[in-house]
C-alpha cells in the first residue's frame, strides 16, 4: 500500500507517492532487532539514500543502526512499530526530502566534506538553499554524501567518444566489410532516423520550453556546487558583486529577501552586515540606518557574529569619512541599538577591547573614546533597572495593601499623605462641634 510522500497532503491523486513502511521485529532480549524489510523501495521513492532515513531513525531513538548493502537489509537495534517508524520518517521527510518553498520532493542534496556543508537544490521551482547543520544525521551526511547523479552522464559520453573512434577505425575497411557489418550499420542507422523523427515530434514551444527549463535547473545545481567549493574571499567577492548589481539596477529596497537568500547559498550570512554597510551607507547613515533597516534585520536579529561584523562595517565607515562621522559616533551607535540591529551584550564586549581588526589602532582608539558615553548611558541604564526592581520588591513587601507608582521618591510622598486625611478630619470634626 502507496502513502503520498508529504502526508499532510491529503490530495488522493498527488503524484508523490511511496510504499508504506514495513518493520518485522526479530530477536529477544538484549539481542532484539527492528528490520525495514522495503527500506531500498521507500528510499527510492524519497531520492535519497536508504542509509540516510535508517540512521535518522537511529538518531530519533536512540539506537544503533546496522546497514547490510549486499542483502538490503536495513537494522535499527530495539523494537519498534513500523506506525512509530512511519511518523518518524514524516519529521526525516520534512527536514531533509521537502522543498522549503514549494514543499515537493524534487530535491537533490549537494554535500560539500571540506567546506562541511549541505546544498539543497529543488527542481521544480528551481530553489537553492543550505540545511540546517545542527541535526545529528548531518554529521553522517557529510561522511557518506550521496553518489554523484552525473556519473551516468559520464559514462555516456565515454560510450559516445568509443563509438567514434570505432567508427574511424573501420572506415578504411568499408569495402570488404562483411555482410553483418553492414546488417549492423543499416540497424545503426535506422535507428538515427527513429532518434530523428522522435526529436522531430518534439519541436513545439512547450517541449522547448521545458527543454530550456531542465538546462536552467541543472545549470543552477552546477553553479551551487561550483560556487561552495570558492575560497571564502572568493564567495565573498560573489556576494559584494549580487549586491552592487542590484543598487546599480535601482532594486535595491525591495531585495532585501534576495540578497539575503544569496548570502545563505553562498554561505556567507555573518558576513553579510559587513558588505551591506559598506555598499548601503554613506556619511548620511543616520538616514540610511532606517531606510535599510529591513536588510540589516535580516542578518543581525539574534546574529551577535553578524552583529560584530556590522560593527566592523561601521569602523571601516568612519575610516572613510572621518571628518564627518568621527564626531557622531555615539548618536550613530545608539541609532543602530535603537534600530535593533546591535544588542547591548554586544557592543558591551565590543566597547571592552580595542582591535586593529578593520582600521589603525590609533583610530580604534579614537572611535571607542568617541563612544564611551554611550557605553556609560548603557551600563548606568543596566544598573538603574536592576536597581529599581529590587526597591520595587522591597516596598511592596512593607505596604501590601496600598498601591502606589514604580518611583520611589512618589512612594516617600505619599506615605506622608495619610497624616494630611488625619487633621482634615480634625477639622471637620472641630466645625461640626
Amino acid at each position: 500500500m502507496s502513502v503520498n510522500v508529504n502526508r499532510n497532503v491529503s490530495d488522493q491523486f498527488y503524484r508523490y507517492k511511496m510504499p508504506r513502511l514495513i518493520a518485522k521485529v526479530e530477536g529477544k532480549g538484549n539481542g532484539i532487532k527492528t528490520v525495514i524489510v522495503n527500506m531500498v523501495d521507500v528510499a527510492k521513492a524519497l531520492n535519497r539514500p536508504p542509509t540516510y532515513p535508517t540512521k535518522f531513525f537511529g538518531c530519533e531513538l536512540g539506537a544503533q543502526t546496522q546497514f547490510d548493502m549486499k542483502n538490503d537489509r536495513y537494522i535499527v537495534n530495539g523494537s519498534h512499530e513500523a506506525n512509530k517508524l512511519q511518523d518518524m520518517l514524516d519529521g526525516f521527510i520534512r527536514k531533509f526530502v521537502l522543498c522549503p518553498e514549494c514543499d515537493n520532493p524534487e530535491t537533490d542534496l549537494h554535500v560539500n566534506p571540506k567546506k562541511q556543508t549541505i546544498g539543497n537544490s529543488c527542481k521544480a521551482c528551481g530553489y537553492q538553499g543550505m540545511l540546517d547543520t545542527r541535526h545529528k544525521l548531518c554529521t553522517f551526511i557529510l561522511k557518506n554524501p550521496p553518489e554523484n547523479t552525473d556519473s551516468g552522464s559520464v559514462k555516456k559520453d565515454k560510450e559516445k567518444k568509443n563509438r567514434k573512434k570505432d567508427k574511424e577505425n573501420g572506415s578504411g575497411s568499408s569495402e570488404d566489410a562483411d555482410p553483418s557489418h553492414v546488417f549492423s550499420s543499416d540497424v545503426a542507422f535506422q535507428d538515427r532516423d527513429d532518434d530523428d523523427e522522435d526529436w522531430a515530434e518534439e519541436t513545439t514551444e512547450e517541449a522547448q520550453r521545458r527543454r530550456m527549463e531542465e538546462i536552467s535547473d541543472h545549470a543552477k545545481n552546477l553553479t551551487l556546487s561550483e560556487d561552495l567549493e570558492k575560497t571564502l574571499e572568493e564567495r565573498v567577492n560573489l556576494f559584494y558583486n549580487f549586491v552592487k548589481q542590484k543598487k546599480e539596477n535601482g532594486t535595491i529596497d525591495s531585495a532585501d529577501k534576495d540578497i539575503l537568500a544569496e548570502a545563505e547559498r553562498l554561505d556567507v550570512k555573518a558576513m553579510g552586515p559587513l558588505i551591506l554597510s559598506e555598499l548601503l551607507f554613506d556619511e548620511n547613515i543616520r538616514d540610511q540606518i532606517k531606510k535599510y533597516k529591513r536588510h540589516f534585520l535580516r542578518f543581525c536579529h539574534n546574529n551577535k557574529k553578524a552583529q560584530k561584523y556590522l560593527l566592523g562595517g561601521f569602523e571601516c565607515l568612519v575610516k572613510l569619512h572621518q571628518s564627518q562621522l568621527l564626531p557622531r559616533v555615539p548618536i550613530i551607535l545608539k541609532d543602530l541599538y535603537d534600530a535593533d540591529l546591535l544588542e547591548e551584550d554586544v557592543i558591551l564586549a565590543w566597547a571592552e577591547k580595542v582591535s586593529k581588526k578593520y582600521v589603525s589602532k590609533e583610530l580604534a582608539k579614537e572611535i571607542h573614546a568617541k563612544a564611551a558615553p554611550f557605553v556609560k548611558w548603557l551600563k548606568e541604564a543596566e544598573e538603574e533597572s536592576e536597581g529599581s526592581d529590587g526597591e520595587e520588591e522591597e516596598e511592596d513587601d512593607e505596604n501590601v495593601e496600598v498601591v502606589y507608582s514604580s518611583s520611589a521618591r512618589e512612594l516617600k510622598v505619599e506615605t506622608v499623605q495619610p497624616v494630611k486625611t488625619d487633621k482634615e478630619e480634625e477639622d471637620i470634626d472641630i466645625d461640626a462641634i
